[in-house]
């Protein structure tokens, strides 16, 4: 899909969002008609279900995301501002999709969070918006992304709920969890994915191909920037000798540890970061972390470097989630083969029964 993008500065971009995200929407939608299959893309971030459904096929007319700068970087690369808080937007003002899609926020089930879940105050509500959209459109299949603990949250009660909330509006729900590193990701990245079908739909999720990748690979020479300084290296990351935090050169085989959204924080437990630049000690560049989630060369970052991180360490590996969105395009295809053969057969044992 074709949209102009242009250029716009931050402050222009919040005293105009809205504005835009109505006047985008409206093209996009005009672009979508005729489409073979429809997405809606909620808790977007910027946009890497989007680019994973895109790329198998199927149209996005709606979007929606909370955050100012998800939202630019989403337009930057899209085309398209999402609208704001999803608990504003009116469902009758959504268009008829045929696949809901939803990272909806992982922290409330995050085991490095504080675990509230539903309990939570205002993140923990952010299902019963998805609730209240699938109520309104019944979409013929729901794709929701989410981080593991929401498997044993709560000794398992927050998973029931989220099962028992879609089976009441008559969908059939099955869910997995995949390990990026598997489908060709340098980055151990493990996530909890489900999917539900409101038909009766036979729906297998796609098995791993195993194919694995050296982050030594997309290590980039000779960066300028990024450092870290010696007194940060000398007073905190590695006041211990233990071995961390974890330090990639372009020899480094398998994959690093998870990109979080917090790495602009450089933290020595849980941070991964390069051999090389002026202080010896780097943190992975933006070109790194696009490779590491999967997302193409040319996308665009018009935010700053720690924002830049937040919204890739919140994203998805594009890979992976191409993968289950091929498969439900295929369950969804077979469904109205199988449903146009028996509309023909019963059409032609009508028209015997005329004769």
């Amino acid at each position: 899909m074709s949209l102009t993008k242009p250029s716009i500065s931050l402050n222009t971009f919040r005293n105009q969002a809205y504005e835009l995200a109505v006047r985008t929407h409206e093209t996009e939608q005009q672009l979508a008609k005729g489409a073979k299959h429809t997405f809606i893309d909620l808790f977007a971030g910027i946009g890497g279900v989007r680019l994973a459904f895109e790329r198998e096929g199927a149209h996005c007319v709606f979007s929606s995301d909370y955050d100012l700068h998800a939202q630019l970087t989403y337009y930057k690369n899209h085309g398209v501002v999402p609208f704001g808080d999803i608990t504003k937007i009116c469902a009758s003002t959504i268009p008829q999709h045929d696949i809901l899609c939803a990272g909806f926020p992982c922290q409330p089930f995050s085991h490095i969070g504080r675990r509230e879940g539903f309990e939570h105050p205002t993140q923990g509500t952010m299902f019963y918006e998805i609730i209240r959209i699938i109520r309104h459109r019944m979409p013929k299949a729901i794709f929701l992304e989410n981080v593991l603990g929401i498997i044993n949250h709560d000794g398992g009660n927050t998973l029931k709920i989220i099962i028992n909330s879609l089976e009441e509006l008559g969908y059939s729900c099955q869910y997995t969890t995949l390990n990026s590193a598997d489908f060709g990701i340098a980055q151990n990245r493990k996530r909890f994915y489900l999917v539900a079908f409101k038909d009766n739909i036979a729906f297998d999720f796609p098995k791993p191909p195993m194919i694995y990748a050296d982050v030594g690979d997309l290590i980039e020479s000779n960066v300028t920037g990024y450092t870290i300084s010696k007194h940060l290296q000398q007073s905190y990351l590695f006041k211990h000798d233990d071995g961390r935090p974890e330090l990639i050169d372009s020899n480094t085989k398998g994959p690093i540890k998870t990109l979080v959204s917090s790495y602009h924080k450089i933290q020595r437990l849980t941070g991964t970061f390069v051999k090389g630049g002026k202080t010896g000690v780097r943190l992975l560049t933006a070109n790194e972390c696009k490779k590491l989630m999967g997302f193409p060369e040319d996308f665009i970052f018009p935010v700053s470097r720690t924002q830049m991180y937040r919204q890739m360490g919140n994203s998805v590996t594009i890979p992976v989630v191409q993968s289950i969105a091929k498969e439900i395009i295929k369950a969804l295809e077979l469904k109205k083969e199988v449903g146009e053969k028996i509309r023909l057969s019963s059409e032609h044992v009508q028209l015997e029964m005329n004769l």
